[in-house]
């Protein structure tokens, strides 16, 4: 499980630290993506191998689907840690999440997400302040 947000930089040749605390739980592997919401999304191996079965079990005749598939898979690159703990961010997944130097590794349960710091904050602020019924939504998910 994946919990709590460390602020880090995104050095210049675009590699990104990952926490130790999740590097722990990433020993299997993992994989990186394009998210949702303007992040981009950091599974386990096994998770993402859960997922894929999840993908390929859709119906090859429903739009949603195979829009969703495509920009999941086609975007994933393998986590490959150095022996400081970091990752390199290829360039298209940087330019989809907006990433600059400042960043944000956040937990979300089951996967990792990574957030510019500032469209991370914005977000916090949009669900928290901009947004005040988003809470009533939650009876709808028996939370």
């Amino acid at each position: 499980m994946f919990i709590g947000r460390y602020y880090h930089n995104l050095e210049a040749k675009g590699r990104l630290a990952i926490p130790a605390a999740y590097r722990e739980k990433l020993t299997s592997g993992g994989v990186i993506t394009i998210g949702l919401d303007g992040c981009l999304f950091l599974f386990p191996k096994s998770y993402w191998l859960e997922l894929s079965e999840k993908l390929a079990s859709l119906p090859l005749t429903n739009q949603t689907a195979r829009q969703f598939t495509r920009l999941l898979v086609q975007s994933a690159v393998d986590l490959e840690l150095d022996p400081q703990g970091r990752t390199l961010i290829p360039d298209y997944l940087k330019e989809n999440a907006s990433l600059k130097k400042q960043v944000v590794v956040a937990g979300a349960l089951t996967r990792i997400e990574i957030w510019d710091r500032q469209a991370y904050h914005q977000h916090l602020n949009l669900i928290t302040q901009e947004n005040p019924d988003w809470q009533k939504g939650l009876e709808q998910l028996n939370i």
